[in-house]
């Protein structure tokens, strides 16, 4: 009886970073010849939060951080029909405008691919130990995410 083929993993790239990001290296991670959808999300520093002008923003991490993340992206690919995915968040000090996170999902179809997306941020958002400290134009700080 032959072995089973295994599949190469559609998880292609993946991290968290104290650098800046690069969309480019990111939908090149999920080109894949049988997607016929990519959706990409972008999430960028704002320089408000709750009527308050921010100035910048710090990212932290737990050690565990990089493991759940790669559990959330293991979901996520089991859910949906996944050809390829990424993720990865910065951490540290960003300024207004900086990038903070990228999420990429290549899918046989538009729909699964924003789907997949929309589920990969979401997740990530919510289960991933990042935590952010706003740090807000009259000096004051706060933690967002930090239970």
């Amino acid at each position: 009886m032959p072995l089973p083929t295994l599949l190469p993993s559609p998880i292609r790239l993946l991290g968290l970073r104290d650098t800046p990001l690069s969309l480019d290296e990111v939908y090149g991670a999920v080109g894949d010849d049988a997607a016929g959808g990519t959706a990409l999300f972008v999430g960028t520093v704002r320089d408000h939060d709750g009527g308050r002008s921010v100035s910048s923003l710090e990212y932290s991490a737990h050690p565990s951080a990089e493991a759940e993340l790669r559990r959330v992206a293991e979901e996520v690919a089991a859910e949906f029909p996944v050809r390829a995915l990424a993720a990865v968040h910065r951490t540290g000090l960003l300024a207004i405008g900086d990038v903070a996170v990228i999420t990429a999902v290549s899918c046989p179809h538009r729909a699964e691919a924003f789907a997949a997306c929309r589920k990969l941020i979401d997740t990530l958002k919510h289960e991933v130990p990042v935590w952010k400290r706003q740090i807000f134009a009259d000096g004051a700080t706060e933690w967002v995410g930090a239970c």
